[in-house]
């Protein structure tokens, strides 16, 4: 019986077609084969490196990093909205803008109802614009909304597990809402 013919492979480092020389085989020469294992050393080196560094994180790192997903989320999900408090769309920036600062009260720093788009001018030179953001977050969310606002809240301590999670929950929901844009 004759033996089948060796069907040829495509190398994974150089594109080149080769034919193996055993079944196994996905490179087509030794060249290729050290580029190859250099790769996976790099990648590996790569991941091992960035575990080591989100060990090291502190827990104030990964609260601006779960912030940073926040914010971003809340500029996706008022993408086609005016400014909360100016009512005017802009061509500048657009920030993630709180009705109740993060400073005064932490507790919402990640409270979907407090936090809203909002232009630059209003949020860096106009202090949030707070006279103008009420009446408009009033028409937004509604009264009984803005009273738990500004009503008394429970201190919240989040863990650095709590931290990744909210970064995790809003960099999901972001993603979410792109595909939805596009």
């Amino acid at each position: 019986m004759p033996s089948k013919p060796v069907k040829k492979k495509k190398c994974r480092i150089c594109k080149a077609e080769f034919t193996p020389f055993q079944s196994t085989a996905v490179v087509c020469s030794v060249k290729c084969a050290i580029s190859l294992a250099e790769s996976k050393r790099t990648k590996e080196f790569r991941r091992e490196t960035k575990l080591l560094k989100e060990k090291i994180k502190t827990k104030a790192a990964w609260a601006k990093e779960a912030q940073a997903a926040f914010n971003r989320f809340i500029r996706l999900r008022d993408y086609a909205e005016p400014c909360i408090s100016c009512g005017r769309y802009h061509q500048g920036q657009y920030h993630a803008g709180h009705y109740k600062s993060v400073g005064a009260t932490p507790e919402l720093r990640f409270d979907e109802a407090n936090c809203h788009k909002q232009c630059a001018p209003c949020n860096n030179h106009l202090s949030g614009n707070i006279a103008n953001y009420r009446p408009r977050l009033v028409d937004k969310v509604g009264q009984a909304e803005v009273d738990r606002i500004e009503g008394f809240q429970k201190l919240n301590r989040y863990t650095i597990d709590d931290l990744k999670e909210i970064k995790a929950t809003y960099n999901k929901k972001a993603r979410e809402l792109e595909k939805q844009n596009e």
